[in-house]
């Protein structure tokens, strides 16, 4: 056994890389690799490696991170573009997973209250494997992986709903009603609530615009904000997931969000490393051969229940069935959250080691199996289509209405609004261009805001934020950095993404304009001698193929 804590950390990251790669190999989720390489260091496996305060405090800060991002990233206007069919989809996913789970648990044996956390723990999918899966394939902004991401911000708040549920039952003991307790949980969380919303209104948009010009400085009152809300939620007598999680929502309605998300999700993936290998540590092997037969029939269930009832549902509500089938099948494995449901449920003593070990095997099972069900989703529905007609409609008739609506939203997206971006913006705006622009100084963002611009803060060299752009929609990404290193940053980036539009580059001196022309930009801007209103012109005209001449200014 290694007795160095640093030693037991390097063992972890070193065979945590190798599990990384055979994991990428067999194209698998690293949250395999993880609980793998955990099994392999614990007691059940080689024993090398035993739990300790500083592994489990990682653990604590990677799960905080993770709801933080979660609240992070609640956008509703996703919800709101796709219709009533996210929190249709959503929610009727949650209620007969639940139910159905819950009945299947009572019929393996299980108590009341083991089924219950069971069935719970059946509902919730993989926000971050699913958005991983479709990001890979391109199709996070296809009509499927919209409804998709919405219906998993459904369940992201359902889940911080049953989390604050949990605690209140948890502490509930027997001189505290449930009543008594379900209210101080209502009142407390109230005042939080309220807490939040001054904060939101009248200290957070202003601490973060100046925050915000410097980078650095704005990640870390992002992770001190994550970690002071967790600690706020555990003192207010809620979890500190739910304290986290808050803590996201109070800044994503700010400009800033995106930057902050894009940025912390690798501290967040790293954090998270420890979380499912401590929890792979924790499990007996010999206790899992025992549920072998149990884990087979929730395996089966999340697999083939989940993704029927979705379809059924968006059948229903007029979408086609191959919509339905692709979204359905982002549905078919558990969460890293019902993980996290089981481990606080073994904290509260509701559990025991057994039931945590059995929800840890279907989550295997089911993360496995549908991440290459979702990766052949297409060769999956081409030999399933013919028995699918019966969850469509005659005439799919919201499905047209959505793809009527999300054609060609974005027109140019614009990099940079400096003075020579600014008046570029003001010319194509004029022409009724559907503009989006983006800059790294929160004041400029903040002016063009106020001017009724679409406008958001981020950096053009992230590629994660660049990610979350809505590169499908645009025909143009129009750059006036003029900063040949930043630009070929972006150029990367844009090729990353599989962004199939054109892209125009502004550059400072003549002798740009070849080398941006043999990488293959269809315009190459140099605003001293390209007026911003010519550029503009040039941009709107050039909807056919263009090609750079050598020494031709765009």
């Amino acid at each position: 056994m290694l007795e160095s804590v640093f030693a037991q950390i390097g063992m972890i990251l070193g065979l945590a890389v190798l599990g990384g790669v055979l994991a990428q190999w067999l194209r698998q989720p690293l949250i395999v690799a993880f609980i793998g390489v955990g099994i392999l260091l614990g007691p059940s496996g080689l024993g090398l490696v035993e739990q300790r305060t500083e592994i489990e405090l990682f653990a604590r800060l990677g799960i905080a991170l993770l709801l933080f991002v979660v609240g992070l990233k609640l956008d509703l206007h996703i919800i709101r573009t796709v219709g009533p069919v996210a929190l249709a989809s959503g929610l009727g996913q949650v209620v007969f997973t639940s139910a159905v789970g819950y009945l299947i648990a009572l019929g393996l044996g299980m108590s009341p209250v083991t089924a219950l956390y069971v069935a719970v723990a059946l509902t919730f999918s993989s926000t971050i494997i699913i958005v991983k899966l479709l990001s890979d394939k391109r199709e996070v902004d296809a009509l499927h992986g919209r409804i998709a991401v919405g219906f998993l911000i459904v369940q992201d708040i359902v889940v911080v709903l049953v989390m604050i549920g949990l605690t209140a039952y948890g502490q509930a003991d027997g001189d505290v009603s449930m009543g008594g307790e379900a209210l101080r949980v209502l009142l407390t969380g109230g005042a939080m609530l309220a807490g939040l919303a001054l904060l939101m209104r009248y200290v957070l948009p202003g601490l973060l615009h100046r925050l915000a010009h410097s980078s650095e400085l704005l990640m870390l009152f992002a992770i001190a904000w994550a970690v002071i809300g967790a600690m706020g939620g555990e003192l207010l007598g809620f979890s500190k997931e739910v304290g986290a999680f808050l803590a996201g929502v109070s800044i994503a309605s700010t400009p800033y969000r995106e930057q902050v998300a894009s940025r912390l999700v690798s501290l967040r993936d790293f954090l998270l490393l420890f979380f499912f290998i401590e929890l792979g540590a924790t499990l007996n092997l010999g206790t899992l051969g025992a549920q072998l037969g149990a884990s087979a029939i929730l395996s089966l269930f999340v697999l083939i229940g989940n993704p029927l009832i979705v379809m059924a549902i968006m059948g229903y509500m007029g979408y086609r069935k191959r919509t339905g089938f692709l979204a359905g099948l982002t549905v078919a494995q558990i969460s890293e959250f019902s993980l996290i449901l089981a481990a606080m449920g073994l904290t509260l003593g509701h559990l025991q080691e057994e039931t945590v070990g059995l929800i840890t095997l279907v989550g295997l099972i089911t993360i496995s199996v549908s991440t290459y069900m979702i990766l052949y989703s297409h060769a999956l529905y081409e030999r399933m289509a013919p028995r699918l007609s019966i969850f469509e409609r005659q005439v799919p008739h919201r499905e047209l209405d959505s793809l009527a609506e999300a054609n060609n939203e974005v027109d140019v997206l614009l990099i940079g609004l400096g003075r020579y971006g600014a008046a570029l913006a003001a010319d194509l705006r004029e022409r009724g261009c559907r503009l989006l622009a983006v800059d790294f100084d929160p004041t400029t963002v903040r002016q063009h805001a106020r001017d009724r611009y679409r406008v958001c803060y981020g950096d053009a060299e992230d590629p994660e934020f660049l990610a979350t752009l809505p590169l499908h929609q645009a025909r143009w990404v129009v750059s006036t950095l003029r900063d040949p290193a930043i630009n070929r940053l972006l150029l990367h980036g844009l090729r990353q993404q599989g962004f199939t539009g054109k892209v125009a580059i502004a550059v400072s001196h003549q002798r740009e304009v070849r080398r941006f022309a043999q990488d293959g930009v269809d315009l190459v801007l140099v605003p001293y001698a390209d007026a911003a209103r010519e550029a503009a012109i040039r941009v709107m005209a050039s909807q056919s193929s263009v090609e750079p001449r050598e020494g031709e200014n765009a």
